[in-house]
Parts: C-alpha cells; structure tokens; sequence
C-alpha cells in the first residue's frame, strides 16, 4: 500500500513538471495578447485614423497622392506600434537616457544644418525622405523622467527636481529656437505630467509656479515677432481681419457654419475655396466641423476620448512606478495634443502650430504618436504576462 501511493504521488508530480501549468496556460488568452497587442485600443486607433483620411481627403481638395503618402505614414507607424509593443517596460527603462541623449544630440544638428521650411529650420533630411527630430523629444523626456523618478525616492524632493527641470527645458528651448513653439509647449507639459503625477509638495508647486509668473517677461522678450503676434491675434482677432486675425476668423466662421449636422463630405466651402489657411493641418478641424457639423465633432471628440479613457485604464493598471508614469504621461500629451488643436480651431487657446493627432498631414507627428500607444500597449500585455 506505502508503495503504490508513492507510486502514485511520484507520477503525479512527473506529470506536474511536464504539463503546463493553469499560470503559464493563461499567459496568452489570445493571438492579440501573444503579440502583446491591446486589441481594444487598437480599434479605437484604427477607427480614428479611418476618420483622419476621411477628413484629410476632403481637406485636400481630393489630392488622392496626399492620401497615398498619408497612408503609408499610418502603416509605418503601424509598423513602429507592434515593433515596440514587444519590447518590455524594463528594456525601455534600461534604454531611456541613451533615447533622451540622442534626440538631444538630433536637436543640436537641426540648429547647425536642419532644412528650411516655412520659416523654421526643423527637419532633417535623409535621403528620401525627411523628418522632424523635435517629435521624438515628446517621447524621450517623459521616457526619460520616468526612468529617473523610478530611481528616486517620491514625491520628488527639491533636488530632484530641479534635474528634472533641466531635462525638460534644455531640449524645449533647443525646439522653441528652431522655432516650434507647439511642440517644445508638448514636451513641457509631457515632463510636466510625469513630475506631477510622480508627486510633489505644496512647497514646490508654490516654488516652480512663482518661477513661471517671474519668467513670464522673460520668455516673451525671446518669443518671434510673429509668435508674439499670435497671442495679440488670440487677443482680439479682429484687430486685424484681413492680416493676423485671417486664419482664426476662417476657422471660426468654417465651423459656425457647418451647423448641428454639417453641410455634408466634400462640400465644404472655407477649405475647397482656398479661405481657410492650413487646412490640412494646423485648422483641420474646421474643415470636419463645417461638413459634419456638431454631431460630426461630438463623434470626433468621443473617438478621442475614448482612447484617452483606455490610456487611464493602462496607467491604473500599470505594474511599477515606471509604466505607471510614462503611461499616464503618454496619455497626457495624447490629450493636450488634440485640446490645444481644436483650441486653436475655435479659439480658445493662441494658434502654436500643433498637429491633430492622426488626423493632420504630417508623417513624423502620426508615426511617433503611434509608437507612443506601442508603448502603452507594451505596458499593459506584458504587465498581464508577469502577473498570471
């Protein structure tokens, strides 16, 4: 009898060692989840950028190549969101200096040799194609700071925080002198999220606000004339109708016009007439509001926020103080990227020349912004796979 139990409890635990166990049979519930895709925000993406085409065709006046080059944008960075995806949060912890030390060296060849466009000196060119290096410093702070925080003890001391400082406005003032005042703002208040989100006290919050206020002449001594003349326009647009305040009265009449449903795909007037300036980009906005109307943009701005609830979901769920704070700030800038947007569209906030996300022309602003939700995907699949 002692015998054929330990017989039996000796092949018990044999079959044990070979069968996969309940933890391990759960690590992949899914084809999605084996290739660490977050299939929910995947949709919701996809589901905007279908959107995105959809305006941006009627914005071009059917420029069917724009279309073309706007697409394979969306697949590169497509391609960029699942190739991220399955690089672990502790890789992209190990890496972060190095990402933050290289866009900042990126940065400094734009002032030096970058190539002149509009006005700006921002892009490098390579070869056949070009790119903005001030996009991947909205990644790489708050990558970075995150990386930082997760080394120090939190809430964040005063020390700590003044590096933290240093980390964001050294490469905000290199883009704001290229000049791209939306984007340096972007990276600002990407870093800005992850030291509040880390926690810091009254005391310092008190400190770097009365910081803000006393640099407020400062910062607008070293604005351009024609930045300085934004937030005048912002100010009171009909100042000057037919000059600086142009763009936001078209703006503004383009969506006053499209009314509560809009005056239907392809027939808008502001942007097929040549009224409303930058309207594959900076004021997108107006053109789906004047042809889809109100309960056009209550979708717009629900896909939006949809995806933005999805980012809170992640950043509660996140496994370590790491993840948790590059998710949130992640979400963050995705948020303020398309506020300040369609702000600029209605004037609510002082036109800076920020993009809607996956929406507006531009390939570097949609490939970074995808790999930025290969990032939170990474940080959610991978947090299910060490948890089960």
């Amino acid at each position: 009898m002692i015998v054929t139990l330990g017989t039996k409890k000796m092949l018990t635990d044999y079959l044990k060692s070979k069968l996969p166990s309940a933890s391990s049979q759960g690590q992949y519930k899914s084809f999605w989840q084996a290739i660490h895709i977050d299939i929910t925000l995947l949709t919701l993406i996809i589901l905007l950028s279908v959107v995105g085409f959809i305006i941006l065709f009627s914005a071009s006046n059917q420029h069917l190549k724009m279309l073309e080059i706007q697409f394979m944008h969306f697949l590169v960075g497509l391609f960029a969101l699942i190739l991220i995806a399955q690089v672990q949060p502790v890789t992209l912890q190990r890496y972060a200096p190095l990402v933050y030390l290289f866009g900042l060296a990126l940065l400094i060849i734009v002032l030096v040799m970058g190539h002149h466009s509009k006005g700006g000196q921002r892009w490098l060119h390579l070869g056949l194609f070009r790119f903005q290096p001030a996009e991947i410093m909205k990644l790489a702070i708050p990558l970075t700071l995150a990386w930082y925080a997760h080394r120090t003890y939190l809430p964040i001391k005063f020390k700590p925080l003044l590096l933290s400082l240093l980390i964001i406005f050294i490469p905000a003032v290199l883009i704001a002198k290229q000049p791209d005042l939306g984007t340096a703002i972007l990276c600002v208040m990407g870093g800005a999220s992850v030291i509040f989100l880390a926690g810091i006290s009254v005391r310092a919050i008190i400190v770097i606000l009365s910081m803000i206020t006393a640099s407020v002449p400062f910062v607008w001594y070293l604005l351009y004339d024609y930045q300085k003349q934004r937030v005048l326009t912002f100010l009171d647009p009909d100042q000057d109708p037919l000059g600086k305040g142009y763009n936001i009265i078209q703006s503004k009449i383009a969506i006053g016009s499209g009314g509560l449903f809009g005056k239907g795909w392809l027939q808008g007037t502001q942007s097929n007439l040549q009224f409303l300036p930058e309207h594959t980009t900076d004021f997108i906005f107006a053109v789906s509001a004047e042809e889809f109307g109100l309960i056009g943009s209550l979708v717009l701005l629900t896909l939006y926020m949809l995806i933005v609830f999805r980012g809170i979901y992640i950043t509660l769920h996140a496994q370590d103080t790491f993840s948790r704070l590059l998710a949130g700030s992640i979400t963050f800038v995705f948020f303020t990227s398309f506020f300040i947007n369609i702000g600029m569209a209605s004037d609510i906030v002082p036109a800076v020349g920020v993009p809607l996300p996956l929406i507006s022309w531009g390939g570097t602003a949609m490939v970074t912004m995808l790999a930025n939700f290969g990032i939170l995907m990474s940080i959610h699949t991978h947090r299910k796979l060490v948890s089960t």
